[in-house]
C-alpha cells in the first residue's frame, strides 16, 4: 500500500511576523497587513502597498540575503516542531531566488560602480534551495520555479517521494520577499489593487497586492512518525497538478484547469467533493481569476459549491507569489488542527459572479475532516493540495 504523508511540522513568516502564533493573530483575526512600501522608492508607482515586514524585524538581523533569512526562520520553527534535524533529507523549495543582490548589482552597473556580493550567489532559484539546504545539513535540493504554484508543486513533488516509498521523509517550502523588480513588473501590468486593499470574490475587487512571505513543512511517512513519536498535524491525502493551455496570463474563464487538479487531489486522496468541509482558495481579487476560479469550484462541486466555506487568505497577507502554495498549506493545517476557518479580509459586497461562502472578515468555528488549497498561476499551471485529519 503507498504510505500516508503526514505533516509533523511547519515554520511560516508572513508580514504579520514569524511564527504560527503571529498568523493566527493576524490571518485568522482577519487583519489585513498591507502599508505603504518603503523598502524602496515607490513614487514611481501606481500602486504603493504591499503586506510586508518591517525593515528592522529581528527576521532580518543576520543581513544577509532577506529570503535566506525567511527561510531560516521557518526551517528551524519547523524542524523544532517535527523534533528532528532531518540530515540528508531532500530539500524542495519554490522560488524565483533573492533579487536583493540582482538589483544592487544592476544599480552598480549603472553607477559603473564596482560590485562585489555574496548576495548573487543565491539569486537564482537553484542557488538559493542549494545554500540553503547546505545551511541545515540536508540533502539533495530542488528547486522549483513555476510561478504561484511553484511552493504548491515542491510539495506535491515531496508527498508523492513519501507515497511511492522513495524516502520516509522530505523537507518542502516557499519563499518571496517584495522586491522592486517584480513589483515594478506587476505594476506595469496593472494587475494591483488600486485602492491599498485587496478584496477577494467581492464585487469592488480590482487587483491583487504583493506580501512577504516563506513557509517551511516537513512532510514524513505515518510509520516513521510513529517511531519517532512525532505529532501529525495533518496528513497531505491528495494532490494534483495541471496546465490550462488557454492563454499566457489569464486563466480559463471555465476553470477547467483548477477544476481537472482538484479532481486529481481527490482521486489520490480516495475522496469525493462531498467529504470537503473547507476550500483555501487561490483568491487574488482580480477580477478574471476570482471568476474563473468561482467556475472551477461549482464544476467541482456542483450546487454545493455555494455552501462549502471558501476564504482567500490573500486578502490579508497579499499575494506571496512563489510562496503562496507554502504559506496558505500552513494556514490550511491550522485550520484543520484548530478547528477555525480563517476568513476572507476586507470582504464587501459578494458578486453575484462569485456566489460561494466566502467566511467575510471573521472567522468561524468548523471542523472540517478534508480541506483543499487551490492555486493557479500564469502560464496556466494549477496545483491542488489535500488535507485531511484521518
Amino acid at each position: 500500500m503507498p504510505e500516508l504523508v503526514a505533516v509533523t511540522g511547519i515554520g511560516v513568516c508572513t508580514a504579520f511576523g514569524a511564527g504560527v502564533d503571529a498568523v493566527r493573530r493576524g490571518v485568522f483575526g482577519g487583519t489585513a497587513a498591507f502599508a505603504p512600501v518603503t523598502r524602496f522608492d515607490a513614487a514611481p508607482y501606481r500602486n504603493r502597498f504591499a503586506a510586508v515586514l518591517p525593515d528592522d524585524h529581528a527576521v532580518w538581523a543576520s543581513g544577509s540575503p532577506a529570503q535566506l533569512d525567511l527561510l531560516r526562520a521557518c526551517t528551524t520553527e519547523a524542524l523544532d516542531g517535527a523534533r528532528t534535524r532531518a540530515k540528508g533529507a531532500p530539500f524542495l523549495l519554490g522560488t524565483l531566488g533573492d533579487r536583493s543582490g540582482v538589483l544592487d548589482f544592476w544599480r552598480a552597473e549603472e553607477d559603473h560602480a564596482g560590485y562585489d556580493d555574496a548576495r548573487l550567489g543565491v539569486s537564482s532559484p537553484a542557488a538559493l534551495a542549494a545554500v540553503a539546504a547546505q545551511e541545515f545539513g540536508f540533502g539533495s535540493a530542488t528547486a522549483f520555479s513555476n510561478a504561484c504554484t511553484a511552493s504548491t508543486t515542491a510539495l506535491a513533488y515531496g508527498a508523492q517521494l513519501i507515497r511511492s516509498g522513495d524516502v520516509d521523509l522530505v523537507v518542502c517550502g516557499g519563499s518571496y520577499v517584495v522586491s522592486e523588480d517584480i513589483f515594478a513588473k506587476f505594476d506595469a501590468g496593472g494587475a494591483f489593487s488600486g485602492h491599498g486593499v485587496v478584496r477577494p470574490f467581492c464585487r469592488q475587487r480590482d487587483g491583487m497586492l504583493h506580501g512577504d512571505g516563506a513557509a517551511v513543512l516537513v512532510l514524513e511517512s505515518v510509520p516513521s512518525a510513529r517511531r519517532r513519536g512525532a505529532q501529525t498535524l495533518a496528513l497531505l491525502r491528495g494532490w494534483g497538478l495541471s496546465a490550462d493551455a488557454h492563454h499566457p496570463i489569464q486563466p480559463d474563464p471555465a476553470g477547467h484547469g483548477m477544476a481537472l487538479a482538484m479532481r486529481a487531489a481527490m482521486r489520490v486522496a480516495g475522496c469525493s467533493p462531498d467529504d470537503i468541509g473547507y476550500v483555501n482558495a487561490h483568491g487574488t481579487g482580480t477580477p478574471v481569476n476570482d471568476k474563473a476560479e468561482t467556475a472551477a469550484l461549482y464544476d467541482v462541486f456542483g450546487a454545493r459549491a455555494g455552501t462549502v466555506p471558501v476564504s482567500s487568505t490573500k486578502g490579508a497577507t497579499g499575494h506571496m507569489l512563489e510562496a503562496t502554495g507554502a504559506v496558505e498549506a500552513v494556514i490550511t493545517v491550522l485550520a484543520l488542527g484548530d478547528q477555525r476557518i480563517p476568513p476572507t479580509a476586507g470582504f464587501l459586497d459578494p458578486d453575484p459572479d462569485c456566489a460561494l461562502d466566502c467566511v467575510p472578515n471573521r472567522g468561524r468555528a468548523a471542523s472540517p475532516t478534508y480541506a483543499l488549497s487551490l492555486n493557479a498561476a500564469f502560464g496556466g499551471a494549477n496545483a491542488a493540495l489535500l488535507f485531511g485529519t484521518e
